[in-house]
């Protein structure tokens, strides 16, 4: 059975190679702004608020000893402790940063310790990143799941020790927590979520056997009424409860997959490029170099010629 969750996270390639510790006393606050990059959350003692920047004023998580957070493409975001509430995009914050090694020290240095943190960017390998990314959920909080747990521990525990090869083991660790956070399926437990994405469509038992055809079969010519045979709904239900699940409808999340395949075919550099049409749904060169050129901004031949030389 296909996983698409596992092809999506597979063709990122995620990392987390940089990490930083943060200590805080309370009361602190502490606001950031990121340039679209992956950051993560690892709640190693005590608990935080974190509140993601949005449309429609954000969202606020409250994280808890041992979860793990993740925002895919972080662009603002504000963490505080948990007696008041992160700071808003226009509001000026005082609380007084310190550096430490290998990270910083938040609120009274003097003061109980009432939070430790890990926390970084990660890294997704994949040169097509930025059109894989919003197949994941805009932010990702785990928390109550066992194997994360053990992670998250072992984690705390290199980050405290002065052991050889730590920073190498750190980034191994990191690197299969992030793994493990994208494959716990949203709603499964109470405090396991998601925003719309790829993960919350997939614990929907109704949408996750359209999405694995979609996957397993992504040359076929479906159509939503086709899809919604397969998800057991009508034409009409199937495309509003997708909608919501995913944050795209189901044509454009069939094309995004359609388009990540050929740009993994093209740099591969395997398969002529009527082949490569033919494998994702088109009939003719002209017509899927028409739909590549409007999804990723250059024919396909001009993509395979780039990516000869810069094939990462």
């Amino acid at each position: 059975m296909v996983d698409p969750l596992a092809e999506v996270v597979s063709l990122l390639r995620p990392g987390a190679p940089f990490s930083k510790l943060v200590v805080a006393s309370a009361p602190w606050a502490v606001r950031r702004a990121e340039m679209g990059r992956p950051f993560y959350f690892v709640v190693l003692e005590g608990g935080c608020r974190l509140t993601i920047d949005g449309p429609r004023g954000g969202e606020t998580l409250t994280l808890q000893e041992g979860d793990f957070a993740l925002i895919p493409a972080a662009r603002g975001f504000a963490t505080s402790s948990l007696d008041r509430q992160p700071p808003h995009v226009d509001e000026a914050v005082t609380t007084p940063i310190a550096p430490m090694p290998g990270g910083a020290r938040v609120g009274d240095p003097d003061g109980a310790v009432d939070a430790r943190l890990l926390v970084g960017n990660c890294v997704f390998g994949s040169p097509d990143a930025a059109l894989l990314v919003p197949l994941l959920p805009q932010w990702l909080h785990v928390r109550g799941e066992r194997r994360l747990s053990m992670l998250v521990q072992l984690v705390g525990e290199e980050s405290r020790a002065e052991r050889p090869a730590r920073e190498v083991v750190m980034a191994r660790l990191l690197e299969v927590l992030l793994i493990e956070a994208l494959r716990v399926p949203a709603g499964r437990s109470a405090g396991t979520s998601a925003s719309p994405g790829l993960v919350r469509a997939l614990a929907d038992p109704k949408l996750a056997p359209a999405l694995r055809r979609m996957h397993e079969r992504p040359a076929d010519a479906w159509t939503v009424a086709q899809l919604a045979h397969e998800a057991a709904l009508s034409r009409s239900a199937f495309f509003e409860r997708f909608s919501r699940a995913v944050g795209v409808a189901p044509m454009a999340y069939l094309l995004a997959w359609r388009m990540a395949l050929a740009r993994q075919m093209l740099r591969q550099r395997e398969l002529a490029i009527a082949e490569i049409a033919e494998r994702v749904g088109y009939s003719s060169v002209s017509t899927f170099g028409v739909a590549f050129t409007r999804h990723v901004g250059m024919p396909p031949g001009r993509y395979a010629s780039r990516t000869l030389y810069d094939p990462a």
